[in-house]
């Protein structure tokens, strides 16, 4: 997508142990009128398919995912990393581990939300080490609903997550993927994909 890979270069600054902040316009401060964009895209990636409901993570997730699903015109539910007071009852559990934060996390979806019957598209800001994918991933299943997919906004191409997530045949799309940083430069280097030419 070639409007997101402007802005990242335009806007995204590369930290020490290929991190790549894009806090000004995704994941901190949202620009909507790109996650409007980013919707519309996941929409035409994923036309054709039956899609009733969208599973997230929190934090960074929801706002995206929400976004995403206004397109679909579909819910929202986001994994909880912590068991609160509100969620009474049965609930499906997985581990994470995240790659920003350097921790692993019980994710929690309430067995209310997800079922058998829903067909599932997982969205996400980030895709490094594929184990936030993973775990939501665990959850559908556990649910007994459908995977249909995963959209990624941002995926790094040199680490091995989108390369885990394809293998175990899930649909994934990424609007952009990376595939070198450079933190000296500032420059960032991007696959170009087969469907460039349609943005």
């Amino acid at each position: 997508m070639q409007l997101l890979e402007e802005r990242i270069r335009r806007d995204g600054v590369i930290k020490e142990g290929n991190v790549l902040k894009v806090d000004s316009f995704l994941n901190h401060q949202m620009d909507i009128k790109l996650f409007k964009e980013i919707g519309k895209e996941f929409k035409r990636r994923f036309a054709g398919e039956e899609i009733n409901k969208i599973l997230t993570i929190e934090a960074s997730g929801i706002g995206i995912a929400c976004v995403v699903a206004e397109s679909f015109d579909v819910p929202v539910v986001f994994a909880k990393k912590t068991k609160t007071k509100n969620i009474a009852g049965d609930v499906y559990t997985s581990k994470v581990e995240s790659f920003t934060h350097g921790r692993v996390y019980d994710i929690i979806v309430s067995k209310e939300f997800l079922t058998k019957d829903d067909r599932v598209l997982l969205i996400d800001d980030f895709l490094a080490n594929g184990k936030a994918l993973e775990g939501l991933a665990d959850l559908v299943q556990l649910s007994g609903a459908t995977l249909v997919g995963a959209g990624i906004v941002i995926e790094k191409g040199f680490q091995v997550g989108g390369e885990i997530i394809r293998s175990k045949g899930i649909h994934l799309e990424s609007l952009a993927i990376v595939d070198g940083m450079d933190e000296k430069t500032g420059t960032i280097q991007f696959r170009k994909q087969k469907w460039d030419d349609l943005d």
